[in-house]
């Protein structure tokens, strides 16, 4: 479509404030944005919806259009609600980069403009792919009952025969066929293991800046991923975190392969993208109360407010959190922290493990909805239904209260002392929900998410005790290797508790010392003498047991250990050289 058409519309209400000459300009798309740089979203002939949020002056109008300009951008249609008024600087700024320029009446919603561009765009098009978009109401008027996705995955299904999900970061499945279906439904679901694949292909792509759509072989089949981009007042993306918030955004997949699709139905579908995103723009606002009050209980906490304050707001938020419970909930947190690592190795360190970038601004916004999501998934465990977490955010943390219904257990005293979480979010099964998917986007993006799980408590006297237990088992996890790490509440009762605060210097003298001279023989002779302290300080010392763990005679597994004592001038029969090794191991 022409932009000319847009003045044609009378329910549109566009007025034209500059670039009349411009109007023969060709619409090929549609972008609703607040973002003082859109540009890395914008492939060149689009119609730029935006509310003037970045605004505060002369300067950023130009520059905002500068980047409209570089980036091809058809026209840009700037609402009046936000200022009551189109600046009249933005307006000259029109005019210098000859970018045509329309305002909106603060009565005609975003929805309505975008929901007639895409229509008219796809006027040229079959019939079925303008059914879809005819019928754009429907999905949107769903709304409340969480079916707008699958109103509209539904109708690519019947009038364009696709085959079509929307997937979490974490490959939970949000939408499409078989999402909510029991296992007695008769509807197929897809395969867990594929859902995973194609996240994680998503999250690598996007990370490393590959243009989308992403394309992946699975199974014979072709699948091609769309990005559905979070968007709102509170999403990381508008808060200055666009890249980390790649890793929480959800993902259209599509059983077919988009490589030889014309430019029409590539237009279509990212229209599409842009009404998921719109529904869960609902989903995210209904969970704003939630999160507002976590922010409240965590900013008591910190600030050390009374224990009787901190209850009486818990009281207040329990109702919210879980509806229709008789009797005060036990509580849970878990915190988490987004990390990116810094560019020159050689960076500080700090008592937690190595300093990394998060961006201009801490990386709370996507810490929080990367928690969100991770704590939705059904692998995650912990309470049902999963959509009742409270996250809060602040610095380069994500803080999630979690309620829990008061179990008693057998002495009806607290917890069934049978669970050693009381109910509550395990580790190991947080781990099972985070890994996959995410660790391929962190690996592709330089990344890290660590986790820290806190006891269950009983009482909101004992949530400031929790929040500092999750904090230091986050630390702990963050002295470990990998992308994706988490530890519990338990492990702060052993050695593991020690070994974040050591210092990076000490660690490497130490274990260089006393494990060098290991290293380097069994590099010479290939004589694995470390594999073989590893598994007789595992053994607790016994001969026997070691020897038939690594199918050696024993008089062999003597030999390998007086060679090491003889390499490292220590005696494996004396406890404390056993502790300086197995400490050592644990470091290195």
């Amino acid at each position: 479509m022409r932009l000319r058409a847009l003045l044609e519309n009378d329910v549109l209400g566009l007025r034209l404030l500059s670039g009349e000459a411009e109007l023969d300009r060709t619409v090929h798309g549609v972008m609703t944005t607040d973002l003082r740089d859109p540009g890395r979203y914008l492939s060149g002939g689009e119609l730029v919806l935006s509310g003037l949020a970045w605004h505060h002056g002369p300067e950023d109008s130009e520059r905002f259009v500068r980047i409209l300009t570089d980036a091809g951008a058809a026209g840009l249609a700037a609402g009046e609600a936000e200022l009551r008024t189109v600046p009249a600087d933005l307006v000259a700024a029109c005019e210098r980069h000859r970018l045509p320029l329309f305002a909106v009446d603060e009565r005609v919603a975003f929805a309505t403009i975008t929901e007639h561009v895409v229509r008219r765009v796809s006027g040229e098009r079959a019939g079925d792919l303008a059914a879809v978009v005819d019928r754009h109401r429907r999905m949107m008027t769903a709304g409340p009952s969480g079916r707008g996705p699958d109103v509209v995955l539904d109708l690519l299904g019947s009038d364009l025969d696709l085959r079509a999900w929307v997937l979490s970061p974490t490959g939970r499945l949000v939408a499409g066929p078989g999402a909510g279906a029991g296992p007695d439904a008769g509807v197929e679901r897809p395969d867990p293991e594929l859902c995973a694949a194609l996240a994680g292909e998503y999250l690598a792509a996007e990370t490393a800046g590959r243009a989308a759509p992403h394309r992946l072989a699975a199974s014979g089949t072709v699948h091609s991923l769309f990005p559905v981009r979070a968007t709102g007042p509170a999403s990381a993306r508008e808060t200055g975190d666009a890249p980390a918030a790649v890793l929480s955004d959800w993902l259209l997949a599509v059983e077919a392969d988009a490589g030889d699709w014309p430019a029409e139905r590539l237009d279509l579908l990212h229209g599409v993208t842009q009404l998921i995103a719109a529904e869960r723009g609902h989903r995210d606002a209904a969970r704003a109360v939630r999160r507002r009050l976590a922010q409240e209980v965590v900013d008591l906490l910190r600030d050390g407010a009374p224990p009787a304050e901190t209850a009486a707001r818990l009281r207040a938020a329990a109702p919210v959190l879980l509806p229709g419970l008789g009797s005060a909930p036990h509580w849970q947190i878990v915190v988490a922290r987004l990390e990116q690592e810094p560019a020159d190795p050689a960076e500080a360190t700090a008592a937690d493990g190595p300093v990394r970038r998060t961006g201009d601004e801490p990386g709370g916004p996507a810490a929080r909805a990367l928690l969100e999501e991770i704590l939705l998934d059904p692998r995650a465990g912990g309470p049902e239904p999963a959509d009742r977490s409270a996250v809060a955010c602040g610095g380069d943390e994500a803080v999630a209260l979690i309620p829990l219904p008061a179990v008693a257990g057998p002495d009806g005293a607290g917890p069934d002392s049978g669970s050693p979480d009381g109910g509550g979010v395990r580790t190991e099964d947080l781990l099972g929900a985070a890994r996959g998917p995410l660790e391929r986007g962190l690996e592709a993006g330089g990344g890290r998410l660590t986790l820290g799980v806190s006891a269950v408590v009983l009482t909101p006297e004992g949530l400031r005790g929790a929040l500092e237990e999750a904090r230091h088992a986050r630390r702990v996890a963050a002295a470990r290797t990998g992308r994706v790490c988490a530890a519990g509440h338990q492990e702060l009762a052993s050695h593991v508790l020690l070994l974040p605060f050591v210092p990076d210097d000490v660690r490497r003298a130490f274990t260089a010392r006393l494990l060098g001279p290991l290293r380097d023989y069994d590099r010479r002779h290939r004589a694995e003498l470390i594999p073989t302290l590893e598994t007789f300080l595992d053994s607790d010392g016994s001969w026997t047991r070691c020897a038939a763990r690594l199918h050696l005679h024993v008089n062999t597994l003597r030999y390998r250990v007086g060679r090491i004592e003889q390499l490292t001038g220590r005696d494996l029969s004396r406890l404390e050289d056993k502790l300086d090794f197995f400490l050592a191991l644990r470091m290195g």
